[in-house]
């Protein structure tokens, strides 16, 4: 099978980078030939393949930038041409979409659909039907969407609080409205049920919708399995560990009070735009540290050999890898009850789960936390069976067929 796997960027720049690019790994190993279509840009890997890549935009540049940049959000300028050049040169039998919006536009998909070639769409956040993204309001409540169905990204300013912003992600989801994203999409793939319900609840097509957990690398399984490698019998060796983006709809401001006021020890993996501020919340306590950006094997060494590891978001989290990675490590997770985060956490099997945001709550999950609670070898078990690649693949491969048939 000739697959074209499409995603705005190639670089582990966050979890829909990381799954698009392994994606790409399992479909090759599995004996497909797979092109990959992309965004230029100076941090995209390096492929053995022939790649091919969109012209780089730029929404912070100089004028004629942010035109160009404004143009690609409605499928203007040489997205179009570029893409149908792909088309003609690689001749795929299905197109696997993962994050498009604004740096490559959902035209591809279009393009596509008038070629006869099937779409494949793996849904990473909720911007088909949020212009956000994250179902948060410009001053970081969350949106009532949900609830009530009604969408004023302008009013609430819900991109980056910004008039201007808000307008222009309003315009882009005028342009690609979820009956015009259905008719040129032949499946969806959803990363956890939560979102697939919030998906059909802002329009999407429910008899194309699927729902794929994401998948553990292979090579990460070896790194998350191997033994603690913390001296025993030292508190001090204690810690639990956060991993992910420093931003604030992550939570980490209230995972940092509640480490100070339980007196844990917390390590933090990670980098964004609040690490300065976060930082000096934890100032003067010993107990918090803040590691910064690490490599794949630090943080899966970091995941293994915590007590827990914290996934404390305060937005309607979908299906996180970090959540993931640590189960499969055999290392029980406390998480936010928020999203798709319950999905994947039993309380008192291989984690907890608290009200987000509820800082005195996960206070006294980290203060009572006993590891020696849970079974570690069954958590491990049980998730990299239902996380492994053979599921991912089977079912990724099932979809394609339905749909090239």
């Amino acid at each position: 099978m000739r697959v074209l796997i499409v995603n705005k960027f190639f670089y582990p720049r966050g979890g829909d980078c990381v799954v698009a690019m392994g994606t790409r790994e399992l479909l090759i190993e599995a004996g497909h030939t797979v092109q990959v279509f992309a965004m230029h840009h100076p941090l995209n890997i390096s492929l053995p393949e022939s790649g091919s890549f969109a012209s780089q935009i730029d929404f912070s540049g100089s004028l004629s930038q942010k035109v160009k940049a404004f143009g690609r959000l409605v499928g203007l300028g040489d997205i179009s041409a570029t893409f149908r050049k792909v088309l003609h040169d690689f001749k795929p039998n299905v197109i696997h979409v993962h994050n498009i919006h604004s740096y490559l536009s959902p035209v591809i998909c279009r393009i596509a659909h008038d070629s006869g070639i099937p779409v494949v769409w793996t849904l990473h956040d909720f911007k088909l039907v949020c212009p956000a993204y994250t179902f948060r309001k410009g001053n970081g409540e969350i949106c009532d969407y949900a609830a009530t169905g009604k969408c004023s990204p302008v009013r609430n300013r819900c991109l980056k609080n910004s008039l201007t912003a808000s307008a222009m992600a309003a315009v882009e989801k005028l342009r690609w409205s979820m009956p015009r994203l259905n008719r040129m999409t032949d499946a969806y793939i959803a990363p956890s049920h939560f979102m697939s319900e919030m998906m059909m609840l802002g329009g999407a097509d429910k008899d194309k919708m699927n729902v794929i957990y994401n998948f553990v690398d292979p090579a990460k399984l070896c790194i998350l399995a191997r033994s603690d490698s913390r001296s025993g019998g030292d508190d001090n060796n204690r810690y639990f560990a956060y991993t992910g983006r420093l931003s604030f709809e992550k939570g980490v401001a209230t995972l940092i009070q509640a480490a100070i006021q339980a007196g844990v020890n917390l390590r933090i993996a990670g980098d964004g735009p609040m690490r300065a501020q976060l930082e000096a919340m934890a100032a003067g306590h010993k107990g918090i540290t803040f590691l910064g950006r690490l490599d794949a094997e630090a943080v899966a060494a970091l995941q293994r050999d915590a007590d827990a590891c914290v996934c404390p978001s305060e937005w309607f989290e979908n299906n996180p890898l970090a959540v993931i990675e640590s189960l499969c490590a055999g290392t029980p997770v406390i998480g936010a009850d928020i999203g798709g985060i319950p999905e994947l956490i039993t309380p008192g099997v291989n984690g907890f789960l608290y009200k987000s945001g509820d800082t005195n709550a996960l206070a006294r999950i980290l203060n009572d936390f006993s590891p020696s609670s849970f079974d570690k070898c069954s958590i491990a078990r049980d998730a990299t069976e239902k996380f492994s690649t053979r599921t991912h693949l089977d079912r990724l491969l099932n979809i394609y067929q339905s749909c090239i048939r």
